[in-house]
Formats: structure tokens, sequence, C-alpha cells
């Protein structure tokens, strides 16, 4: 049996998205963000300025307080990963215990290493955590265009659950118990979509592009094996899905900042998450002694200790190997 109460923490695109996602699939959903001015013009104007052209249904309810969590069968975690925890600490007196909190953030935290489901249990302890990734764009989501992703949870019946009461006809999530592989893929395919974006930006072509996806591709998987992702997953839509779709379209923060730095025109993007999950990726995959040049590549370039030039000048120089 579905869940039917949805509280949706986050009024940015992607939560407004997800709110209408529920919506259509008949829940009861009720919206809230800490901007009060952003939750004032929805609600006024039935709009979301960060998703041109949709209309937000008129079945979300839009909540002054985020006392609108007690009365949730499910929250849905729709806020930066680097906020995650204090968002998450701030609902967490209001939860009944039990309540699933899914995290729909891409990243690892900065300083604990902790992925977004260790950070809710930490935040919540009395929340059951789970984790919603993959291959999605908000703007997508919210016109209502077939879109599949992977819905998480260590508790497969539950995981299962919470993926029938989102699920409809245009939002497919595929539900399963490796929280760890979803997770490692929504935040390492960020930073290498910057590395795609870069290629791109520099003007180097196709056929880079797509070596450089590949070889992105290689380094998650390293890195997902040595952190226990199962390799299903990895090749499933939360790794190889999103790493595709991230690293190829404009629409992705990730990638189009990786253009713009590539095109010497950017200075730095808040909304790009792989920007604040380079760093933490580099060192948990250094003290794993895990390979990944491009990674390493992309965080030297974000923190200024190695020119973008001299970033694809020491990739194409590395050892010839077998593949």
């Amino acid at each position: 049996m579905a869940f039917q109460n949805i509280a949706v923490i986050g009024a940015g695109a992607w939560g407004t998205a997800l709110a209408d996602v529920a919506v259509r699939a008949g829940r009861d959903v009720t919206l809230w963000d800490r901007d009060a001015a952003t939750l004032a013009e929805i609600r006024q104007t039935r709009t979301n300025r960060l998703l041109p052209g949709v209309k937000v249904d008129a079945g979300i309810a839009i909540a002054d307080t985020p006392d609108a969590v007690a009365d949730a069968d499910i929250v849905l975690m729709v806020v930066p990963a680097q906020a995650q925890r204090a968002a998450t600490a701030a609902i967490a007196p209001r939860l009944a215990p039990g309540t699933p909190v899914v995290s729909c953030a891409k990243g690892i935290e900065r300083g604990s290493e902790k992925f977004m489901t260790e950070v809710v249990a930490e935040a919540a302890p009395d929340a059951i955590p789970a984790i919603l990734s993959g291959p999605s764009f908000a703007l997508d989501v919210a016109r209502g265009l077939p879109t599949a992703v992977t819905l998480a949870c260590a508790d497969e019946a539950l995981a299962e659950r919470l993926a029938l009461t989102l699920g409809s006809s245009t939002f497919r999530p595929y539900h399963s118990t490796d929280v760890r592989g979803v997770e490692i893929g929504g935040a390492a395919k960020n930073v290498l979509a910057i590395a795609a974006g870069i290629v791109v930006g520099r003007g180097l072509g196709p056929s880079a592009q797509a070596a450089m996806i590949t070889r992105g591709f290689a380094e998650l998987t390293r890195f997902g094996r040595a952190y226990g992702a199962h390799p299903g997953t990895l090749t499933g839509l939360s790794g190889l899905g999103d790493l595709v779709l991230t690293c190829s379209s404009p629409q992705s923060r990730n990638f189009s900042y990786g253009v713009a730095l590539g095109g010497r025109t950017a200075t730095g993007d808040k909304l790009a998450e792989g920007a604040f999950t380079a760093k933490v990726l580099a060192q948990m995959a250094r003290e794993r002694d895990i390979d990944m040049p491009i990674a390493f590549a992309v965080d030297a370039v974000l923190d200024g200790t190695l020119a973008i030039d001299a970033a694809i000048e020491g990739l194409l120089t590395r050892p010839l190997k077998a593949e």
C-alpha cells in the first residue's frame, strides 16, 4: 500500500517538480521552504520562476511553517547536499518516529565525509533514511516528460512502497536496497560533469567528450567498489544513466559550469553541487588509494592549484596502458 501524505522540504526547481510528481501520483502534498518570499510567490501565482512555463499544481498545499511534517507519512528532503544536515535537524523534532525521510540531494557532506542518508540518520535519529537519485532534470519532470530514477532504502519492502507512492506513467522509480551505490553515483557524476563541460568549453570535440565520460565512469566504478556499491547499481540509472545525462546537456548546472570554466567565463556557481563535492570526493579517494585522475584534476582546478590547460595536458600525457 502506498503512503498518502507527503511533505516536501525545499521549494527550488527540484523540490517543486517532485511535489508535482507526488500530486500526479494521487498523493496529498504539502510544500515548505525556509524562504517565505518563494512560498508566497508560488502560492499567489502557482508558478516557480525556476521552472519557466510550468504551472504548479493547485493541489499542492503551501505551508507557512515546517510543522506540516508532523502529519506526513514520508518527507522528501529536497535541499542542497551541504544544507541537508541543518534542514533535517530543523524538522527532526516534528517528525513522527519511523517516518521515512528521502534525501533527494546528490553530494557528500564536506568535513564529515558523510553520504546523505548518513547525514539524515545523524540529524534525525528516529527517521528512516532513503535516497532518490537518477537521470532527471527538474524542468523535464515538472513538465511531465517520461523519467526513470532509483529510490533506495535498506529495507526492501519499504523501498518498494516508497517507489509505489511516487510512481506514475511518466515518473518511474525503480526500487533498490543499494543505498550507498545510489548515493555514490549521484555525487561522483556531478564532479565528472564539470570535467565534461570543461572539455566542451575548451572546444576539444565530441570524441574527447566521449572519452572523458567513459574514463569518468571507470573512476566512478572504482570509487563505488571501494565504498561498497553493487556493480549493477553503478551501471544503472543512478550511476551510468545519470552520468551520461549530466555530462552531455546544458540543462545540467554542473556541465554548464564546466563549459563556462573551459571558456574562461566562470567565477562560480553556487547551484553546481559538483563544485562542493569535488574536494571531499578527492579526499575520500586518496584515503583509500583509488585512482581518480579526472576527479583529482577537477578538484585542483576548482581550488586554483592547477590551470585548466595544465590539467588537460596532465591527463593526455598519462602513461598508456591496457583498458
